[in-house]
């Protein structure tokens, strides 16, 4: 029974995966006029499904809304009971249709047209109402379902998600969406703390201090101290940085005779220390960190002059792990 059970389990996957991969010969210029559709458009791209489609079409809505085009999800059973207020003449309407023959979402089509929207549809058939009525359709062709019955939607939901997968990242390429675009629309959870950027957790202000190097060490101490930090940037005449004073480096001279009032910073300091630029991800200074085990490092601009300060237990809190 266990072996029959994972051979079929096997055979859904297949079937399911088969439905995908036949979509790569339907990928025309149909899918083309449907990218540039949803780059013209200038309202928001207004997906629509009922049942296991509609399923579908939300998940399509938040990919699409997560990655820089604006979308939202419209129930055709609700559209016919006053929703369609939601629809205007600068939308693009994306409805999704196994059959092409859903009623709820065909009986809709005309009044979209009355409204001026332009519908791309994802179905099996240009032939189909739904295809009619489109401006773009987007085939499928005749998918056999991974039921049994051949009748619950699988293979085909499945494939219509990966259409509108393949439709949202292709429109994410061409707005030239990167990483920190990303970052905005996903300031919470893991996606957020993974595009976090260094400019995001730096310590600025008195909580990074700066001193010249020919500064005496008394004069370093203080300001760490007062920023209770665990190291300070030490900046040449022009401003640029020339090394770091850490806790650590106090520890390992404070027994050797040295005099804070009247030795210089740079005499101690680090010189030339590993240093990042504020637009690198705060994943990235946590490598340097572990990697160099080192527990602080200086932010600077692109003159080289100290802008914060890295410091790990700051990166540990916002989980850049």
């Amino acid at each position: 029974m266990s072996t029959e059970r994972t051979e079929y389990a096997r055979r859904i996957l297949k079937s399911e995966a088969d439905a995908v991969l036949a979509l790569l010969d339907r990928i025309t210029d149909s899918f083309s006029k449907a990218v540039d559709s949803i780059l013209a458009c200038k309202g928001r791209v207004v997906v629509s499904g009922m049942g296991k489609a509609g399923i579908i079409g939300q998940k399509i809505s938040a990919t699409l809304a997560s990655t820089g085009t604006p979308a939202l999800f419209l129930h055709p059973a609700e559209a016919l009971h006053g929703d369609l207020g939601k629809v205007t003449g600068v939308d693009v309407v994306l409805a999704i249709s196994n059959s092409g023959e859903t009623e709820e979402l065909v009986r809709l089509l005309p009044s979209l047209r009355e409204i001026g929207a332009k519908v791309v549809s994802i179905t099996t058939s240009a032939s189909s109402s739904l295809g009619k009525y489109s401006d773009v359709v987007l085939e499928t062709g005749n998918i056999t379902e991974a039921c049994p019955l051949g009748l619950a939607p699988s293979a085909s939901t499945t494939a219509a998600l990966a259409l509108g997968d393949a439709l949202a990242l292709v429109v994410l390429q061409e707005r030239g969406f990167d990483k920190e675009s990303f970052a905005f629309y996903h300031p919470a959870g893991e996606l957020g703390r993974q595009l976090l950027q260094v400019r995001d957790v730096m310590r600025t202000g008195s909580a990074n201090p700066i001193v010249a190097e020919d500064a005496p060490l008394l004069v370093a101490l203080d300001a760490i101290t007062r920023a209770r930090a665990g190291a300070i940037s030490v900046v040449d005449k022009h401003g640029k940085l020339a090394g770091i004073f850490t806790d650590g480096d106090l520890r390992r001279h404070i027994g050797c005779g040295v005099d804070p009032k009247t030795v210089r910073t740079g005499e101690l300091m680090t010189r030339s220390p590993i240093a990042i630029a504020p637009e690198r991800l705060a994943t990235e200074a946590l490598r340097m960190l572990r990697q160099k085990k080192i527990d602080e490092l200086p932010v600077v601009d692109s003159e080289h002059r100290p802008i914060g300060m890295l410091d790990v237990q700051d990166l540990l809190e916002v989980g850049t792990t």
